[in-house]
């Protein structure tokens, strides 16, 4: 092959690998579509199991420490679930901060049994946050069929503690 037959043989190629890139799905073959580039290209990690979920409270617990770790952090956070309709998967777990401070744990002399507990404001709870991709699905050009398009998202998954920014 001389140089000419392989600029012809790359130009008929970029075509097939374009489309197979961006190509269109109708509405049946979308999300068997959207599943299986997300299991072959973007590995999901397992979401928070529902019970970690169930009956969240909504407020800092400062006295409530349960079974879960997100109950029995310094900087405790409870699940939401977000939806987005037109992303694969529609719907994730997010962790949500419930104290703008972090629970510290003080020794009171009339609280052998249960130690005396308070939220402190020397410390804030930050949320910690994972980078996920989302696959976004998009109107071709034949206003009719879709493409998926890679997002990413950025998904907190946690909260930590950590010091007051302070000026320097």
């Amino acid at each position: 092959m001389d140089m000419k037959q392989i600029v012809i043989f790359g130009l008929l190629l970029v075509p097939v690998w374009t489309c197979k890139l961006y190509r269109c799905y109708d509405e049946q073959q979308l999300g068997e579509a959207a599943e299986r580039k997300l299991r072959t290209h973007y590995p999901q990690p397992p979401e928070p199991s529902p019970a970690a979920a169930h009956d969240s409270p909504a407020s800092c617990p400062v006295e409530l420490y349960d079974q879960h770790l997100s109950g029995r952090s310094l900087s405790p956070w409870r699940y939401v679930t977000r939806t987005f309709l037109d992303h694969f998967p529609a719907s994730y777990v997010e962790a949500q901060c419930l104290c703008s401070g972090c629970i510290l744990i003080q020794d009171s002399p009339g609280h052998k049994e249960r130690p005396l507990t308070v939220e402190s404001y020397d410390y804030n709870s930050v949320p910690v946050k994972q980078s996920r991709v989302f696959l976004r699905r998009e109107l071709c050009s034949d206003g009719k069929k879709y493409q998926l398009k890679a997002v990413t998202l950025e998904v907190t998954v946690g909260c930590t503690c950590a010091r007051v920014k302070t000026a320097s």
